[in-house]
């Protein structure tokens, strides 16, 4: 495959499509596992830390969630949360208990519903899988802990989704791991949304850029024209900003300068090409470098290796001493 054209790479990102759209498409967000957790008397179980992005939400009762000397929280029925990044945290309606193995306590590779002496309490979990090496694109932008309580205006909407998947984790009727897998991509927008809704701009990273009128139109001109020559001056313009309260509301908002930004966003669209078969030149071309030696350096900036070599690594499994940049 010699080349991708505009159009391909537009069906491939969703070219109409908002930026936090894009991005889940670019990683390939998705659904990895749904559960259901039952619970009566008294119970407390503790779960591993996991680099993962997961949810989870409280169905009917209470419980606490408790991440050690850092914080716990009380829940309660329609509450839910993200964790992302979590360190090791006890779910428990007992605080006195000694926490018991949650991961040894029961077959999790047999059943996607564990019970423990009654239902007083139901909680619904699930984890999302993507790229890994783009995992801090999305994970670093999420505090470890995000609530979205039942009292929050976007409750309501949340509990809707959470009933049907409730539905369908339980049942056996057929399609039931699609409509699970579908409506925990549902249930994700919907609370990142809520969180935007109730953080008032803080605490979501980039995400929070998304929703700026001025930051974020610009984040959608570099997402809809990755290609395009674009100065400091030309963004600022764009979003009639001068160019010095631009850079700093961008990089207070984004974490990253906006060349920056647009760097990386670049290379992360020339790894999905190069993923798919385009060659290293077509790559360079597609996204706006007049030669192949421009690209590697652009791409060794933020991946620490040249686009050949990267993907050679990347074939036989070999691990990389360094993250990619941010």
């Amino acid at each position: 495959m010699d080349n991708l054209s505009d159009k391909t790479l537009g069906k491939t990102l969703g070219k109409a499509s908002d930026p936090l759209s894009q991005v889940f498409s670019l990683l390939d967000v998705r659904a990895a596992r749904c559960t259901r957790f039952e619970a009566g008397g008294n119970w407390s179980y503790r779960f591993p830390a996991k680099p993962a992005l997961k949810f989870g939400a409280v169905i009917r009762g209470d419980c606490w969630i408790d991440f050690g000397h850092e914080a716990h929280h009380r829940l309660v029925t329609g509450d839910c949360f993200l964790l992302a990044n979590a360190p090791a945290y006890v779910l428990a309606n007992d605080e006195r208990l000694a926490p018991e193995d949650g991961m040894a306590a029961f077959d999790w590779t047999q059943s996607d519903v564990a019970r423990h002496a009654g239902s007083d309490t139901v909680l619904l979990a699930g984890s999302f899988g993507f790229e890994a090496s783009d995992a801090e694109l999305l994970l670093d932008a999420l505090p470890r802990f995000l609530l979205i309580p039942s009292r929050s205006p976007s409750a309501s909407v949340i509990h809707s989704t959470l009933q049907i998947l409730d539905l369908e984790i339980r049942g056996t009727g057929i399609g039931a791991a699609v409509l699970t897998d579908r409506l925990a991509d549902v249930l994700l927008v919907q609370v990142l949304r809520a969180a935007l809704d109730q953080s008032a701009g803080e605490g979501l990273g980039w995400i929070n850029a998304l929703v700026d009128a001025r930051i974020g139109k610009a984040i959608r001109l570099m997402h809809e024209n990755a290609a395009h020559r674009w100065t400091l001056d030309a963004l600022a313009g764009a979003v009639a900003m001068s160019r010095s309260a631009f850079s700093k509301r961008f990089r207070s908002l984004v974490g990253l300068a906006p060349l920056d930004y647009l760097l990386r966003w670049r290379m992360r669209l020339a790894r999905d090409q190069l993923r798919r078969g385009a060659t290293v030149s077509a790559a360079a071309a597609q996204l706006g470098y007049a030669s192949e030696s421009a690209f590697g350096h652009a791409f060794k900036r933020v991946y620490g290796h040249a686009p050949k070599r990267y993907w050679r690594r990347q074939a036989t499994g070999e691990k990389f001493p360094n993250a990619p940049n941010k």
